[in-house]
């Protein structure tokens, strides 16, 4: 019914201009030999949800219709657990912390989302797992899914995560990209419930 997929680094997760080979779905297509979901289309079969190119972790993936409706449906009701893990910079003094800031496109920066007025909703619930002298270890957990949500929002209250090329102070870290993993997902199976 499903795949959950740990993408690595730099890894597209489908085909678009500039990206037509070497992503996740020309992976998923070879190793699945053509049974995904359809729903997306011949260009993104299976893919549920996105993390950016340079996010690592967790993806689930539709090997049918059935779960495609069932996992996206549980998007849509905010059912779907989804916690990751980044480095900021600075330290933050408080232990948790919410972010309730609408996301859309950036006026000035169009390739940019940005905290805007009439933006869409976005929640992302944060605590601290560690400080370090100049940066601190976070756990994110989203409520919505906008797009570069965390991004976006650690940037917004002044701790832009470490390594990111659009948000974040340039080349602080030796890192390519940002410092942020999708390490856990929670949803119900389609097929067991489990």
């Amino acid at each position: 019914y499903l795949m959950v997929v740990n993408k690595p680094q730099s890894m597209v997760v489908h085909p678009a201009p500039g990206n037509s080979d070497g992503t996740l779905v020309n992976a998923l297509l070879y190793h699945c030999k053509g049974s995904l979901s359809g729903i997306n289309g011949v260009m993104r079969p299976g893919i549920v949800h996105r993390i950016d190119k340079d996010t690592t972790g967790l993806l689930m993936v539709a090997k049918n219709d059935v779960a495609h409706v069932s996992l996206v449906d549980q998007l849509v009701k905010k059912t779907v657990t989804r916690k990751y893990t980044a480095i900021v910079h600075g330290r933050i003094a408080h232990d948790k912390g919410t972010i309730d800031a609408p996301i859309a496109r950036d006026k000035r920066e169009r390739q940019n989302m940005a905290v805007v007025d009439n933006g869409k909703h976005a929640v992302t619930h944060f605590r601290v797992l560690d400080r370090f002298d100049k940066f601190t270890l976070v756990e994110c957990q989203l409520e919505t899914g906008r797009t570069h949500q965390i991004r976006v929002h650690m940037k917004y209250i002044g701790y832009p995560l470490a390594g990111d090329p659009k948000y974040g102070p340039k080349k602080t870290i030796k890192f390519d990209g940002q410092v942020l993993h999708a390490g856990l997902l929670g949803f119900i199976q389609p097929k067991t419930e489990e």
